[in-house]
């Protein structure tokens, strides 16, 4: 798992999405970066992460509720519980499919960050019926702030509006700075590893993963190892 983005460009035309969840991940993003974009740089973005953090860590909450076993993790079974708890209408396979895409380290139980990328998986296909229904179910409205934020980010970041973000892009974005710097942009670049199967292209899924980490998600599951031993 895990790496930096590609040394190139891989080519898009005729890009296919791997699973169905990508695919609507991209007619999304799509949808949305037909709309504009918000953001003005990239520091823009960087001024976000306390606000971004703290939503973050209030999600806690929510993790609990679905890990209904206290173990830290969510595994299939508790998924599917917890949505048929709520009358929350995914299908199976819908159910199924958001688990495989946020269970990153493939070990079968959903860790805390990946938690949030399904709650955030969910807010961008918000225009499913069954995605409002969660939405409503789990009281979304204090986190839609949050999540928007990094859809914006996300299309901030996707020049060319195809639904991904690719290394040029990503270089592009970095060095639209406010203050002309570009050291911090570096280092941004430096930390900010997303291509996580190596292949040139960056999904919303992969991005929300990095973002996680460097808002600080790494340290919450830090402090709570320290805490069992």
């Amino acid at each position: 798992m895990g790496g930096t983005l590609g040394k190139g460009d891989s080519p898009r035309k005729g890009w296919t999405p791997e699973t169905k969840l990508e695919a609507k991940m991209v007619e999304a993003m799509q949808r949305r970066a037909s709309k504009g974009c918000v953001m003005k740089s990239f520091d823009s973005i960087v001024l976000k992460f306390p606000k971004i953090d703290e939503s973050f860590r209030n999600c806690k909450t929510i993790f609990e509720q679905f890990d209904e076993d206290s173990n830290g993790a969510i595994d299939p079974e508790e998924l599917k519980h917890c949505f048929h708890k709520l009358e929350i209408s995914f299908t199976e396979e819908e159910i199924s499919d958001l688990f495989e895409a946020c269970d990153i380290h493939e070990n079968m139980g959903m860790k805390f960050n990946e938690f949030i990328v399904l709650l955030c998986l969910v807010y961008l296909l918000k225009e499913d019926p069954a995605a409002l229904q969660f939405k409503s179910k789990m009281g979304f409205p204090n986190l839609e702030a949050t999540f928007e934020t990094l859809v914006d980010a996300f299309v901030f970041l996707d020049k060319n509006r195809d639904g991904y973000v690719s290394k040029n892009e990503m270089v592009q974005a970095i060095n639209e700075t406010t203050s002309g710097e570009r050291s911090s942009g570096r280092i941004a670049m430096k930390r900010f590893e997303m291509d996580w199967d190596k292949n040139g292209m960056v999904t919303f899924k992969e991005f929300l993963f990095a973002f996680t980490r460097w808002v600080g998600m790494d340290d919450i599951e830090d402090e709570e190892g320290e805490e069992k031993v």
